[in-house]
């Protein structure tokens, strides 16, 4: 498998573990237009929207490490914006990622772990299995 198969495997499963974890959260169907209510997503008071611009400033970690302590996992709105906060890692470039010393394997790994916590382990493995090339 060449970097970039593997790279464009990590952004497969990652999209398809963010849609099967928001239609099984919300309970319908995943539709990518309902996306653009991503501004009404928050962590503990915080909006999605400034974990997006810590991100884009590079400081990835930090955000990461400031979402991770004060999520309430109990608080669905703030597991999804957390599922976001990892598809937006996912996006960036690998360079963007590695001159701020983060993967997109982290991202896909931080979903994962939402996903474990949810009761959703089982269903990140399989779509890890099913989607190996």
């Amino acid at each position: 498998m060449t970097f970039n198969d593997e790279e464009d495997y990590i952004m497969r499963i990652i999209k398809e573990m963010v849609r099967v974890l928001f239609s099984l959260m919300l309970g319908k169907q995943y539709k990518s237009v309902e996306l653009q209510e991503e501004n009404k997503y928050e962590v503990s008071g915080k909006a999605l929207e400034e974990f997006k611009k810590m991100i884009d400033e590079g400081f990835i970690n930090e955000a990461e490490n400031i979402l991770l302590e004060s999520i309430d996992y109990t608080q669905k709105r703030e597991v999804l914006a957390a599922i976001l906060f990892y598809q937006y890692i996912s996006e960036k470039d690998i360079d963007f990622l590695e001159a701020h010393n983060y993967s997109k394997e982290e991202a896909l790994d931080g979903i994962r772990r939402l996903a474990e916590k949810q009761g959703f382990g089982q269903i990140s493995s399989l779509l890890m299995e099913s989607g190996e090339p």
